[in-house]
């Protein structure tokens, strides 16, 4: 049962933040006038590790006040994003319920485009269900996980559930999901393909993830539709390319960094026929990477 947030009704947006003295500050800023939807920009969010008490510290940080921050600077562009993903751990360390309920409200002031999500390592796939199946939940199309396609005018984003146990670092994606995803590439070979999951590839000594990394390699490198794959888990921003002409992106942190003077914040995306164009947006707009811009250009 995957779960996106669908957007939400310029009534029913104000309707709910107008209950809180929060909203009162945001919603007529928002909604001065509606804007419109620039189908080839992405938001895209990462490990935003919300607790239920939003003033909670961890590493230094006060992880809501980073997740509120990023949602009103995208909430406050002159145009709607096409979608926004937050790519995994939402929820702070083992995914209460409380947690969960948190992480929706501050993600209110985006609710003018869908919000696909992904769960990581400190996720709770049950309570994640529970707190938000109301929200936006369809039918799976591989039991119990939270997976899904996106299709877009110019890609289609492939979004994979690497959770294997809640607390347990490492991820597995599995064989019915490497199946689903396989099938479905093949399917939608017209497009470019990206895809997105929590865990990182390989069981590296810091920070172990996929342990199907190989099965899951097998299947996107022959297919020269999939042109990228994000994800998060590492807490570090980075981009590399594979042996085979895909592009790896470590998606930043939204809450924490694990080492000092490492960017957190979000990354703008903006596909083109032929490629992508990242931009780093740090929460400190002194980090000497704020800004930074990437091209990528799809392999062939």
């Amino acid at each position: 049962m995957p779960i996106t947030l669908p957007p939400i009704s310029r009534r029913g947006f104000l309707r709910r933040t107008f209950l809180t003295a929060a909203g009162l500050a945001v919603a007529p800023h928002i909604f001065a006038a509606e804007k419109p939807t620039e189908k080839d920009f992405w938001a895209l969010f990462s490990d935003p590790h919300i607790a239920a008490d939003r003033t909670l510290i961890h590493s230094e940080v006060n992880m809501a006040a980073h997740l509120e921050s990023v949602a009103r600077e995208v909430a406050a562009l002159p145009v709607n994003p096409a979608g926004i993903f937050v790519n995994g751990d939402c929820a702070f360390t083992s995914g209460e319920l409380s947690d969960y309920k948190t992480f929706a409200g501050l993600l209110d002031p985006l609710r003018q485009a869908p919000i696909h999500l992904t769960l990581g390592n400190h996720d709770n796939r049950e309570h994640f269900r529970d707190a938000l199946k109301s929200k936006g939940a369809v039918k799976s199309p591989v039991a119990d996980k939270q997976t899904l396609m996106v299709a877009a005018p110019r890609v289609n984003w492939f979004v994979l559930d690497s959770l294997d146990q809640t607390l347990v670092t490492p991820g597995v994606l599995g064989k019915p999901q490497l199946d689903w995803l396989a099938k479905t590439l093949d399917a939608n070979a017209d497009k470019p393909a990206l895809v997105m999951l929590h865990h990182n590839p390989g069981m590296t000594e810091n920070v172990p993830g996929i342990k199907d990394t190989a099965a899951f390699l097998e299947v996107i490198r022959p297919r020269k539709q999939v042109k990228a794959y994000f994800f998060g888990h590492t807490h570090s921003w980075s981009i590399t390319k594979d042996d085979s002409g895909i592009h790896f992106i470590n998606l930043p942190p939204t809450g924490y960094v694990f080492k000092p003077g490492k960017p957190s914040g979000w990354v703008r995306a903006t596909v083109s026929d032929d490629g992508m164009k990242l931009e780093l947006r740090c929460l400190d707009t002194t980090h000497k990477q704020h800004g930074e811009v990437t091209e990528l250009k799809w392999r062939v």
